[in-house]
């Protein structure tokens, strides 16, 4: 057996794991981690006999490794190694070493908590940072900590920073192995703004059969630029020295068989094109690659919290992806990678890969936690923690399938929970089951969580109806002839094994392997009953169709189909697909349901409330009683004598919206506002009427005043001045007067009102001589806050401001006398104020 990088360092790994519960190993691509690691471990002592499990992110990878570490021992896969991977299990009763994919793990957790008879579990290329890896990560931890101490964890990558990770382990031990790679040269070749990615990857495929040897493998973000490039290929290297190159594309979804063509090498002297998607990234050697051709993107999901919907968007991938793909080049000798971008936009790559946990959609994790028994995810430990409004979002939707109550698991949560598929799969199964659609339930769920099995033609989207896949899948209508066998194959399996774990078994409609039935009579119902079936699985997508010809989803967001679609005349639809942008989302995937038999399987949906609401306009509250399916309102009529006690909150509300200017406040209810405000600057033992103060308390003074109103002309009946003055006792109210009082008496025996609007600087506005006589400013509060004086000409225009009256009488009366006296002859300006007498004439007193 061939020499890898990672032998040198299995004993200090071995070492690790025999003296700690947890550690990490850190090695490079190449160096031989994923199938020497396990059968390394698989004979230590401190394994007593128990299992090794790893975790693998893909079902392709986990069955390639499968696959040579048993020919590595001489045995048939479901021997000593096995594998259990999404509708394929290969193991044996002798099976040591389960490689699985990371679903099957949780789905291990929560039928055995503890892992009875598992020594280890193996996290294989953590780096890809998926929902379930980390979800995985968690519930080991915490079974770790509470039932297994024996239990021990590794966690394995070729690019992470090991330390945090380590650091979550309990301060794991690092391992580290450099692994081995030949020089990899690199060349940008940025696309022409115009260039289709097809045509730009054919031609690079071609210069790279031209100027190298060996085979190529190209990355490329999906199954549609997969098929695209693959015929625009074929057609250039016609008539070529490569027309006989293999052209083999890579994806997930595969068979086998397939798989096992494109990763194996060919006869000497051919050559090979490998067409993949990221599955090609890690764990996988292609054989014979020395070119490496990579598109710079990648295709993934993406939840968005604001709307509740996920959907796929290619990106562009992260430096440390783009070094991925790279060294897929230098594995076995030196090879070349073209990139398809320019060195400037390698720059500005993201360094890593965003964690899904940070941009998934959370439901199932929510359910799983909840089915583990941790009512908040806050209980685990997270490598990134789940971010809150996606959290929170999860929580609704589960609340609304019945998934929820509280924190916790329902009953139907559990169920939900063990069929393993999207809480909204689950809960549209288990739901037909009841109604006696379990078998069409079947065979629509596969659809849903499929890609999109029915293709775009002629630049035009396809169909958007869900009843022509499914008549497909059956091999009839219009698009019966585009679906790929593989794929049509695979759905029919899925349906079978979806059939089995909910216990139905094929009714009229399911008949034969396709599942076409005889029965024309039964065939018609389908229409109705997929739009039903969808709208167990998303009642937050039901949608109405507005005057405009869009729809107004029950989750409260505008929806609109494509050009041409039929659905667009349907009155009712549920959207099973739709993307999130725009003002009005579009809808890809639907199909249209009887509104009469929906409320009768659905009538939880159906919400009848009284609603009482402030109208800004009327300045009234105004009542309606309705009848709604979410945000979509069914009925609306007046509301007639609604609740005393609702109208009065209701009110109170619209006053707090609109503020207390509503009321109807006098100039002496705001003076007496103003006065109390002021003598609480000074000691909080008074009330604090200040506009904030009594917005935030109305219930307590105004409510009882209010009850039976409804309206601002309700209002108007209200005393403001008496309101306010029954938050005073009787001892402020007569203290208030000294405190703060409203008048001020000049020497002349006029009464000047004291204006409180500044209540740093209460003022009074006086003219100049009714002050003659007066040598200190007056003061208010006890003495403690001068009055500012506003001094006023004989025709009550200000002249001066001050608040010292006896600095004004020595150093600044003088000039102000001077200039009045010219404006105003005939008024009194005597030489000494202080002993003139005041006056509110223009002569002087006895004149």
């Amino acid at each position: 057996m061939a020499t890898l990088p990672i032998d040198e360092v299995l004993d200090e790994l071995k070492s690790a794991v025999r003296s700690h519960s947890n550690a990490v190993l850190v090695a490079a691509p190449g160096a031989g981690k994923t199938t020497r690691v396990p059968l390394a471990l698989l004979d230590e002592s401190w394994l007593a006999g128990r299992k090794i499990v790893m975790l693998e992110p893909r079902r392709l990878a986990a069955r390639s490794a499968a696959a040579f570490m048993a020919k590595t021992l001489g045995e048939e896969v479901g021997g000593t190694v096995g594998y259990r991977v999404k509708l394929d299990t290969k193991v044996g009763p002798r099976t040591r070493l389960e490689v699985v994919t990371e679903g099957v793990l949780t789905r291990m957790l929560q039928a055995d908590p503890a892992l009875e008879g598992i020594g280890l579990v193996i996290f294989d290329e953590f780096h890809e940072r998926s929902l379930n890896a980390d979800l995985g990560l968690a519930l080991c931890l915490q079974a770790q900590a509470l039932l297994r101490e024996d239990l021990k964890l590794l966690v394995m990558s070729a690019t992470i920073e090991a330390e945090p990770v380590a650091a979550l382990l309990g301060n794991a031990p690092i391992v580290r192995s450099e692994g081995r790679s030949f020089p990899v040269a690199t060349e940008y070749r940025p696309n022409p703004a115009s260039a289709y990615l097809d045509d730009v990857v054919a031609n690079a495929a071609l210069d790279a059969l031209r100027a190298h040897d060996g085979d190529i493998l190209v990355f490329l973000p999906g199954i549609g630029e997969i098929r695209s490039t693959e015929g625009k290929l074929r057609t250039k290297l016609s008539g070529t020295p490569w027309s006989d190159a293999v052209i083999s594309p890579l994806y997930g979804g595969m068979t086998a068989e397939a798989q096992d063509r494109a990763l194996a090498p060919l006869a000497a002297g051919q050559r090979k094109v490998v067409l993949a998607t990221s599955v090609a990234e890690t764990s996988l050697t292609v054989e014979g690659v020395t070119v490496v051709i990579d598109s710079g993107l990648s295709r993934v999901s993406q939840f968005s919290p604001r709307t509740g919907m996920s959907r796929l968007e290619t990106i562009a991938v992260s430096a440390a992806s783009a070094d991925q793909r790279r060294g897929r080049a230098g594995r076995l000798t030196a090879g070349t990678c073209y990139r398809l971008w320019s060195r400037e936009e390698q720059s500005g790559l993201a360094s890593r890969t965003t964690p899904e946990i940070m941009e998934a959609d959370l439901a199932p994790l929510l359910l799983e936690l909840a089915v583990w028994g941790a009512g908040e995810p806050a209980e685990l430990d997270w490598l990134d923690a789940p971010p809150a409004p996606a959290l929170q979002q999860a929580r609704e939707l589960l609340a609304q399938l019945g998934a929820l109550q509280g924190n916790a698991a329902t009953p139907h949560g559990r169920a939900m929970a063990e069929l393993g598929k999207h809480p909204r799969i689950s809960h549209m199964l288990i739901r037909a089951k009841e109604i006696g659609l379990g078998g069409l339930a079947c065979e629509l769920a596969p659809l849903l969580g499929e890609r999109d099995i029915v293709r775009a033609s002629g630049g035009q989207p396809p169909n958007a109806d869900v009843r022509v896949r499914l008549e497909a899948l059956r091999g009839q209508g219009p698009y019966a002839g585009a679906i790929d066998d593989f794929v049509r194959r695979r759905l029919i399996e899925e349906t079978r094994r979806t059939r089995l774990e909910l216990g139905v078994s094929a009714d009229r409609r399911t008949q034969n392997e396709l599942g076409v039935s005889a029965d024309r009579s039964t065939q018609a119902e389908m229409p109705g009953d997929c739009g039903l079936l969808l709208a167990f699985a998303y009642p937050d997508r039901i949608g109405r169709r507005r005057d405009s010809g869009k729809f107004l989803l029950s989750g409260g967001r505008g929806a609109a189909f494509g050009p041409g679609q039929p659905l667009t005349h349907e009155e009712w639809i549920v959207a099973a697909d739709v993307d999130d942008t725009g003002a009005d989302s579009r809808i890809r995937l639907a199909a249209p349901v009887d509104f009469a038999r929906l409320a009768a399987v659905m009538p939880e949906e159906i919400v009848s409330e009284a609603d009482l609401y402030w109208d800004g306009e009327a300045k009234a509250v105004r009542g309606r009683s309705r009848k709604r399916l979410g945000a979509i309102v069914l009925e609306e009529t007046p509301l007639h004598k609604p609740p005393v006690d609702r109208v009065l909150r209701t009110l109170l509300a619209g006053i707090r919206a609109e503020g207390l200017d509503l009321l109807p406040w006098t100039k002496a209810a705001r003076q007496l506002q103003e006065r109390t405000v002021f003598a609480r600057r000074h000691d909080t033992a008074w009330p604090d009427l200040s506009d904030a103060a009594l917005l935030g308390s109305l219930e307590s003074w105004l409510g009882g005043y209010a009850e039976g109103m409804k309206s601002r002309g309700d209002l108007q009946r209200l005393n403001m001045k008496d309101l306010l003055e029954n938050q005073l006792t009787w001892e402020q109210r007569r203290a208030l007067d000294a405190e703060a009082p409203t008048h001020w008496t000049v020497p002349t025996g006029s009464r000047i009102p004291i204006d409180y609007s500044d209540m740093d600087a209460p003022s009074v506005a006086v003219r100049l001589q009714e002050l003659f006589g007066l040598p200190e400013t007056p003061r208010i509060a006890g003495g403690r806050v001068p009055l500012t004086l506003q001094l006023l000409s004989p025709a009550q225009r200000p002249v001066q401001v001050t608040r010292d009256l006896a600095n004004f009488w020595r150093n600044t009366y003088f000039e102000v006398r001077k200039d009045l006296k010219g404006r105003y002859p005939k008024h009194y300006w005597p030489d000494n104020p202080l002993e003139a007498e005041a006056t509110r004439r223009a002569k002087p007193p006895g004149k």
